[in-house]
């Protein structure tokens, strides 16, 4: 093969055709050679060698047989210009800190049609945190440390239990200074120590509810900040929501992390054995601690009405009736409003194999609250309207009856062994109306299609206030197709001293069992008479 060919031949590969010649770097027995070969990186400025000083080490690119010689090339000290044949040169090496401090990086999403991205900025309740809100301070601390603990743990190899992980001093404390450490990156907030409960049991719960660290982190550390929730309750508690809505962040008092820690181990015995279960699902327990500031602790836990359908009304039921409404004009009532017992207006109709199955995850829930010494517990109710388009999101037709149990118990989240359900269409029994056979829609608290019946709110109260606790309704309406979203919340509070002396005092005002504050046996027996006059069971 010729010089000229073989460099001809040279130049076309980097260029994809036909190029325009040789950089000035490629030479042929110390002359250069012009108009017939491209080289792969291209230096910025001149060559040492050609500026008369001392000649750069070279390097042969090509080899040839003729009496011309070899091709070579000078290596240079200069920044070097990538063509389209080179390699990608590999990036300097990542510090640990950085490689679990650092998210991965979402895949970017099409900018949703102005219509659609105003509906959905308009179902999402809460106020965005952004520089300046007075939370912002403490969301940056927070995303540092969630990084750190979770990045941390997935560098460890995933191991067994042991009963050290329960133990209530399982805890680690972490220091991130402005400047940054050997372990924790520089940030712009201010100095603050970050603690860490029992990591190896929350990374265990984690992965039972079939989260992925890298989503986890994505959804509460990425770059979408996190919003702000009106407190419902009494508490004072702040809560936040990723962007997601599939996390939310409460905060907490000392009290109740205790009862967390204390109640760990046969919380995660619970949930492991009934992966259906209707209890909150904690992912993880932190505290941050600012210099003159006090504690704030929170806990990360899942949000039950996640959904991409817009929930229409919420309710908090705990099945008692005394201070169980909200001080609110109906018209300035909204998506937003969380509504209490002697708000609710409707009673769910439910088909039989989802009546029986919440009947019975509600009685062993409420089993393993009444052990724990729990109450003042809630069923946080998401209801969502149906229509024909929310009816084809879901991938069935409005002829559909309820899902019919196969027999079989597997996982809705894919992490192991819980129930599987299958749609069957009225009169049909061919049709499938799964639309991801991988991870069903319909599950048990959540996307629960149901027939919602208006009822008076004056017969309701009726309900609330007779002690027989009889169910005595009259129908109001015309029922209508929801889909209901539920879970059990507020389950860290025990009977302590406190709410001891609250229902000794409030015992004088009103009757005993009109009031939250009771044992939790009691607690327990009226939550689930109550939840059965809510859902009544189709015929």
């Amino acid at each position: 093969m010729a010089p000229r060919d073989a460099a001809s031949q040279q130049g076309d590969c980097c260029v994809h055709g036909p190029g325009p010649g040789p950089g000035p770097g490629w030479r042929v027995g110390g002359e250069a050679i012009h108009g017939e070969a491209s080289c792969s990186y291209l230096p910025l400025r001149k060559r040492l060698s050609v500026d008369g000083k001392c000649p750069a080490p070279r390097i042969c690119i090509w080899e040839c047989d003729g009496e011309a010689g070899d091709i070579t090339c000078d290596i240079v000290a200069a920044p070097l210009r990538r063509s389209c044949s080179a390699r990608a040169m590999p990036p300097p090496p990542v510090p640990l800190f950085r490689r679990m401090m650092t998210p991965p990086p979402s895949r970017p999403r099409p900018p949703p049609p102005p219509r659609e991205a105003e509906e959905t900025a308009a179902r999402r309740p809460g106020e965005t945190i952004s520089k300046g809100h007075r939370s912002y301070g403490l969301m940056l601390n927070l995303q540092l440390g969630i990084s750190y603990s979770v990045g941390k743990s997935s560098a460890l190899p995933f191991r067994k239990l042991s009963p050290s992980d329960f133990d209530p001093r399982e805890k680690v404390w972490t220091r991130f200074p402005p400047e940054g450490s050997k372990l924790t990156p520089p940030h712009h907030s201010v100095d603050f120590r970050w603690k860490d409960y029992c990591p190896a049991v929350f990374r265990h719960l984690r992965k039972l509810f079939g989260v992925d660290p890298a989503d986890y982190m994505l959804a509460i550390c990425g770059s979408d900040t996190l919003r702000e929730l009106a407190s419902p309750g009494k508490s004072g508690s702040c809560f936040f929501v990723t962007q997601d809505d599939r996390f939310m962040i409460k905060t907490v008092k000392k009290a109740e992390v205790k009862v967390l820690i204390r109640m760990l181990r046969s919380y995660y015995e619970h949930v492991y054995r009934y992966k259906y279960t209707l209890l909150t699902r904690f992912y993880g327990t932190h505290c941050i601690k600012q210099a003159g500031c006090p504690k704030v602790r929170f806990i990360i836990m899942g949000n039950f009405c996640c959904s991409e359908y817009k929930i229409h009304r919420r309710f908090d039921l705990k099945g008692s009736s005394h201070g169980r409404t909200i001080d609110k004009a109906e018209q300035k009532i909204d998506e937003t409003t969380t509504l209490k017992d002697l708000d609710l207006d409707y009673a769910f109709h439910l088909q039989r194999f989802w009546y029986e199955e919440l009947m019975k995850q509600i009685q062993m829930d409420c089993t393993f609250l009444e052990t724990q010494g729990i109450m003042d517990y809630s069923l946080l109710l998401g209801v969502h309207f149906r229509n024909d388009f929310s009816m084809s999101k879901l991938g069935v037709s409005q002829s559909v009856g309820l899902p019919k149990s196969t027999g079989k118990r597997k996982s809705f989240e894919g992490g192991g062994d819980v129930c599987e359900f299958c749609f069957m269409e009225s009169g049909s029994k061919d049709r499938d109306f799964i639309v991801d056979s991988r991870k069903p829609l319909v599950q048990l608290g959540k996307n629960m299609p149901a027939q919602a019946e208006r009822r008076s709110k004056r017969v309701l109260d009726k309900f609330l206030l007779n002690e027989r606790h009889l169910f005595i309704t009259t129908p109001n309406g015309a029922s209508r197709d929801v889909y209901l979203f539920f879970g059990i919340i507020d389950i860290l509070q025990d009977y302590d001293i406190t709410k001891k002396l609250e229902h000794a005092y409030k015992s004088f005002q009103v009757n005993p069992g009109f009031i939250s504050a009771v044992d939790p046996k009691l607690y327990s027996r009226r939550f689930q008479d109550f939840i059965r006059r809510v859902f009544i069971r189709e015929q």
